[in-house]
């Protein structure tokens, strides 16, 4: 027996459009066959999902099946089984927005759409002056791409259109739909002279330099889309996508949070106590800070504007200065006995009311 389409979906008799949509988004986002690759519970899901949605985001077949449930779609060619993934892609591949791709960044990309190449995907690994800065990489990619010489000729299953129309008769009457080419598989046409060397499509192997500009501000895990620069499509279709995957490498100096930057700056007893200047060097260049006189260990100062940009253009992010007081592990005589004397004086107590600026110009003096 057939899973209920509400159930399908996680929803109720009464859920609005908006909410079909929304938790349509959210099934095909989690079983999307780019990200679950190999898994056919995971792309029977995705199908079962678009089948759902197809029905229930239509107003009139919806209709009909809240009355007669899936007896009125037996045949109408509404189940998971007779629909594709380029059916799917081509007919709701724009509610998946960004997450597929539909921007400059985004999650898997959408797979291949009738009469278009495949996707292709590397990885690109970004050290965090590329990301601080942006950067143009040019990466060498092999792609399919048409042989010289190749020709075809009109489908003769489709007429060149790439679809075939189906009529089939249910209880309420005659229904038609349309679907992919079987024959030509979308292109709307047929290989008739292939080259030696290629493949059953006419196509060969190649490697191609691709420059990718990476915007300042990316993140681990984004992906970036260069439009036609996946493998080429037969019959002269439209090329596939690169998907270039963002891979940020681990910095000896600085830890990223989202936009900020963390930053741990040692210094030594004497410099907290008499106050000191400090250059730290940044991706776009130094900046120095002016630590007062009695500085704690543990203390964070704020640098605004001095961390990542915003991807989308909202500014930068800040650098976040954790003050670390560092203890030396060893002492000579004359040390320790400067230290048996801060034990015994009030003045040195923690969290004192007052200083002696004497006293801490021999300190400076001892770790000059």
């Amino acid at each position: 027996m057939k899973e209920d389409f509400y159930e399908i979906l996680g929803l109720s008799k009464v859920a609005s459009a908006a909410e079909i949509k929304k938790a349509y988004r959210k099934k095909a986002i989690a079983f999307h066959p780019d990200k679950n690759p190999g898994d056919k519970q995971a792309e029977a899901n995705f199908k079962n999902a678009a089948e759902a949605y197809e029905v229930l985001s239509d107003p009139q077949k919806k209709s009909q099946y809240d009355q007669h449930g899936h007896a009125a779609f037996e045949s109408g060619g509404f189940g998971g089984g007779n629909m594709n993934m380029d059916d799917i892609f081509s007919q709701f591949g724009d509610i998946f927005g960004s997450a597929f791709g539909g921007g400059s960044f985004g999650g898997f990309g959408q797979s291949q759409a009738r009469g278009k190449g495949s996707n292709l995907r590397i990885r690109v690994q970004l050290g965090l002056d590329e990301i601080v800065n942006g950067v143009e990489k040019k990466i060498k990619v092999r792609r399919k791409v048409q042989a010289a010489g190749v020709s075809y000729t009109t489908c003769g299953t489709c007429k060149g259109q790439g679809q075939v129309m189906r009529v089939t008769n249910t209880i309420l009457g005659r229904m038609q739909s349309a679907s992919t080419c079987p024959k030509c598989n979308g292109s709307g046409k047929i290989i008739s002279n292939r080259p030696a060397g290629s493949d059953a499509n006419g196509m060969i192997e190649n490697e191609e330099t691709v420059a990718i500009k990476i915007p300042a501000g990316v993140e681990d895990g984004m992906q970036l889309k260069v439009s036609g620069k996946g493998n080429e499509a037969t019959g002269n279709g439209i090329s596939g996508d690169l998907l270039v995957l963002i891979e940020e490498k681990d910095d000896d100096t600085f830890v990223r949070e989202g936009n900020h930057l963390h930053y741990d700056l040692y210094i030594s007893i004497a410099e907290a106590a008499l106050g000191v200047s400090k250059e730290i060097n940044l991706m776009e260049g130094k900046v120095r800070i002016k630590l007062e006189s009695g500085i704690q260990s543990g203390k964070t100062l704020r640098l605004r504007g001095k961390g990542i940009p915003d991807l989308n253009g909202y500014g930068k992010g800040d650098l976040l200065v954790h003050v670390n007081v560092w203890t030396p592990k060893t002492l000579n005589k004359e040390q320790k006995q400067f230290f048996q004397k801060m034990l015994e004086d009030e003045n040195f107590a923690p969290n004192p009311d007052k200083s002696d600026k004497s006293f801490f110009e021999k300190v400076k003096d001892m770790f000059a």
